[in-house]
Formats: C-alpha cells, sequence, structure tokens
C-alpha cells in the first residue's frame, strides 16, 4: 500500500517528515527511520530534533503565548480548529493509509478512534469553546462590610508540552491538541518515535492550511526520549499532558515537580471485565475476547482480564478461546482485520516475556502463546490465559499485547473485590440479564470509565482518565477542556 503519492506526504519517503517549530517546517540534520509492524519495512525517515530545536519550539510557543493576541482572540481560536478539522478531513484518505502502515492499526479503527472521530471531534470542542461560560457572576456581597462585586474568569494556562503514545496516535494528539487550543493555550507536542509521521502530517497541515499564528502549535518528533524530560522539565512551559506507561509518567511528574508545574496524565490499565452468571455467555465472551485483541491489545482502555462466574468458567474459556482463534491475527491493510501487529520487536519481545512468565507462575494457553507463521512482522497470536491467579504478574501488570488472562469469581462481591484489587483503575465492563444489577455493579467499580452490557463510554463530550495509577485528571468533556484552564477570582468595589 503506497502512502506517497499524496500532497500531504510528497517526498517525506526521501526527504524525511518535518518539525513544526515557530510556524516553519524544518527537517533538520538528523534523521531516523519509521518502520511499518506488519512487514518490517521501512516508510522513510523521520526527522530527529536536537535540544537545540526543542528549545526553539519552546520558546516560539512561550512567545506566541506571552506577545501575540492568541490567548485573547476566541474567534480565532475556533475558526482555525475548524481549519484544521477541514484539513484533516481533506486528506483522510491519505492518513488512513499512513495510520494502518505506521501504527499498524486494523483499517476499520481509523473509521472511529484511530482517525475520523478524533478529526470529527474538533468540531465539537470548537462549538464548546463558543458557547462556554468563560465568566461567571457570583453577585454582590459586602465581607468586613465592604460592598464587592464578584465574578470568576476562565483563562488558558499558558505553554503545553503535550507528550503523546504511538498506539491512537491521531487521537490522542488531538484529544490534547484540540482542548488546548481552544483554551488559548500553546503547545509543543512531542509525540513517540514509532509513529512521527502521523504527528509530522498534522504539523505539516496546521502550518500550511490553517491561519495558526506562528509559535501556536510547535510538533517535535525525535527517537530520544530524554527530548520529552527536557520538555516536562522546561520552567518555560506552565502544564504537561503525557499519555503513557506509568512508569513514565511517575518520571514525568518527578520532572515537572521542580517548577511546580500543572500536570495530566493518563497512564495505564489492566481493566476487567465481569461478566455474571445471569449473563449471556456467548456474547459476554465474545465482547471480552474482541475488545482484548483489538489492535492486538495496545489500548490503555481495553479490558485484559476477563471474570468470569466460577461454576461455568470452563464454558467461558471454551467460547472465549474459539472466538480468539478465529479473528486471529491478520493485515491492518484487510477490512476485516480485527489483531493486527504489535508496534515494534521491542514491544513484542516485551509480550513474549509475559507469556512465559505466565507459564512460570502456573498458567497455560487456551489458545495462542506464540508468534503466528509469518516471515515479517511483529505478531503475536491473539492468546487466552488460565489457571493464574489474581496475584499474578500477568494478571497484574500491563502487558500492551493481544493477551486476556480469564480469572473466576463467586459472585457479584468476589467479582468487585478481585476488580478493584489492582494498581489501575482506568476501565472495565459488566454483563447481566439483569440491567439493575449490572449498573450496581459498575457504580461499585473503581474505574474512570465502565461499559455496562456493551455500552460504548467513547466521545468527545465524555470525560475519559483513570482512578488510582492510571491517572491523574481527565481527558475529553468539559472536565479535560478545563485541564487547560485556570481560575481567576476578581473582586470589585461597589461603594
Amino acid at each position: 500500500m503506497s502512502i506517497t503519492t499524496g500532497r500531504l506526504l510528497d517526498g517525506w519517503a526521501e526527504q524525511g517528515s518535518p518539525l513544526l517549530v515557530d510556524g516553519r517546517l524544518v527537517t533538520g540534520d538528523r534523521h531516523f527511520e519509521t518502520i511499518d509492524p506488519a512487514t518490517e519495512e521501512v516508510i522513510g525517515p523521520a526527522a530527529d530534533a536536537t535540544p537545540g530545536l526543542l528549545d526553539a519550539a519552546i520558546a516560539a510557543a512561550r512567545r506566541a503565548f506571552d506577545d501575540s493576541g492568541w490567548a485573547a482572540d476566541l474567534a480565532l481560536r475556533v475558526h482555525c480548529l475548524r481549519q484544521l478539522r477541514q484539513a484533516l478531513v481533506r486528506h483522510g484518505d491519505e492518513l488512513r493509509a499512513l495510520t494502518i502502515r505506521e501504527a499498524g492499526a486494523p483499517r476499520f479503527l481509523t473509521y472511529g478512534a484511530q482517525l475520523d472521530a478524533p478529526v470529527a471531534d474538533l468540531g465539537w470542542v470548537a462549538d464548546l469553546a463558543e458557547t462556554y461560560a468563560w465568566t461567571r457572576d457570583l453577585g454582590r456581597a459586602e465581607p468586613m462590610g465592604i460592598a464587592s462585586d464578584r465574578y470568576v474568569l476562565r483563562e488558558p494556562v499558558g505553554v503545553v508540552a503535550a507528550i503523546t503514545p504511538w498506539n491512537f496516535p491521531h487521537q490522542i494528539n488531538l484529544a490534547k491538541l484540540g482542548p488546548a487550543l481552544a483554551a488559548g493555550n500553546t503547545v509543543v507536542l512531542k509525540p513517540a518515535p514509532d509513529t512521527p509521521w502521523c504527528a509530522a502530517a498534522l504539523g505539516r497541515l496546521a502550518a500550511e492550511e490553517t491561519d495558526l499564528p506562528p509559535g501556536v502549535v510547535n510538533v517535535v518528533t525525535g527517537r530520544d526520549h530524554a527530548l520529552g524530560a527536557r520538555l516536562a522539565a522546561d520552567p518555560r512551559v506552565d502544564l504537561v499532558s503525557f499519555t503513557g506507561s506509568t512508569a513514565t509518567g511517575r518520571a514525568v511528574m518527578r520532572g515537572a515537580a521542580e517548577t511546580l508545574k500543572r500536570v495530566f496524565l493518563e497512564l495505564g490499565g489492566k481493566s476487567a471485565c465481569v461478566v455474571l452468571d445471569d449473563a449471556d455467555l456467548v456474547r459476554a465472551c465474545g465482547y471480552a475476547a474482541f475488545a482484548a485483541i483489538s489492535h492486538a491489545g495496545q489500548g490503555c482502555a481495553l479490558t485484559t482480564r476477563l471474570l468470569v462466574p466460577r461454576a461455568r468458567h470452563d464454558e467461558a474459556v471454551e467460547i472465549t478461546a474459539r472466538t480468539m482463534a478465529r479473528i486471529g491475527a491478520g493485515d491492518p491493510s484487510d477490512e476485516r482485520t480485527v489483531c493486527g501487529p504489535v508496534i515494534s520487536a521491542r514491544q513484542r519481545d516485551r509480550v513474549e516475556a509475559y507469556l512465559k512468565l505466565a507459564v512460570a507462575e502456573g498458567g497455560s494457553f487456551a489458545t495462542g502463546g506464540r508468534r503466528p507463521d509469518r516471515e515479517r512482522g511483529f505478531w503475536i497470536e491473539p492468546t487466552l490465559i488460565t489457571g493464574l491467579t489474581n496475584q499474578a504478574r500477568a494478571a497484574r501488570e500491563e502487558i500492551f499485547g493481544p493477551v486476556l488472562v480469564v480469572l473466576p469469581h463467586d459472585g457479584d462481591d468476589d467479582a468487585v473485590r478481585i476488580a478493584n484489587d489492582s494498581p489501575y483503575g482506568l476501565s472495565g465492563a459488566v454483563h447481566s440479564g439483569d440491567p439493575e444489577r449490572a449498573r450496581a455493579l459498575a457504580r461499585r467499580l473503581r474505574t474512570g470509565t465502565v461499559s455496562v452490557n456493551g455500552g460504548i463510554w467513547y466521545g468527545p463530550d465524555v470525560p475519559f482518565g483513570g482512578y488510582k495509577q492510571s491517572g491523574t485528571g481527565r481527558e475529553m468533556g468539559v472536565a479535560g477542556f478545563e485541564e487547560y484552564l485556570e481560575t481567576k477570582s476578581i473582586a470589585e468595589g461597589a461603594g
């Protein structure tokens, strides 16, 4: 599949994708290769930013916030967001092909959360900014006998460092960029080195097809993870919005602590799909199998623990294993594919290490557990692990591969106990023939999102984030928009 024939990516296979710094597209002197995880073919080079270029990007964002009218011009912000959305739609075919090749994303997901949905979400963010109550009147009061008219203003935070992973590059990049810009901030986006072209394409459209002023959006790609640490710690940055592993999130928080800047973290998960004894087992286990291995299990909010009634454990294992084996792993460009490759050889090795660990801990594979018979690419078969307890590392730690662990429970209270017995609290699912029973159990789960009987919680108006070590703050929805705002209270003497 060619992704270099359209204008957006024209010349990148030879010259490399650019950085966006202070309104200019620059390639710099260093490059690194981006790889198709399904074939191991080199897609092309990407600009490898130096610390000097990162410094220039931060300086540009600081200047654009402090010295331009961007932060105060709501009409311009809304106009630019709608321009960006239209540009992404115009280049949708190129972006879809790029996302399949660079991220290994199954084609069907690009019609949802991998591309089309987050592009459409920019329209919702623009509408929110237009209708948002930027000023709230608190009325008159007389503290200490002094008549005062009081009101509250919501204002942008300043310079935002957006540090993003590779698994859903467009969704996560736009979920940070859209609200941050709508709120009046300027942004330095540092994407993961596995998907630099997806971010660079966004930067090119911002530079060439919108009226965004120079420095408002900066995109800095690079293979050195230290760039993200430098960005988070820089005193010119006012807020860090990070999505990635919990371990890296801790490092980001430590780096930002020196300047006491605001930090928003969306981190890992080991979410539970709870099946109750009155559920339709075929439907519930089919849902669990599909959810756990979509995009090769590379989603922080995917349910990767399946909790089933002990009396129906063997039946649930049979149904789930059969479903996972039937789905299999396939070419991400095929519209029928659900589970594509993992992103890299490094990630495949990580998943395989967990599979070996699961066996050492007493587990076995009801299906999968190895690489499929393919000459090239980073592949793992959809895998169902049985025979573990919730204390096993494979049941407690985030694997980020097409791996589902099945655990028995002894009723609703026990299911809640097991589900909540986790360092994470990002998502979850409940299946029951009784909607009220399902809702009651969902309320007891210590997680940021819950699907009940197959409900889909994703949407631009739905706050997303987690409890415990799954992060701090929320992304998307009004709550996510307000992460990028400061609160200022003003009182005027009325005497």
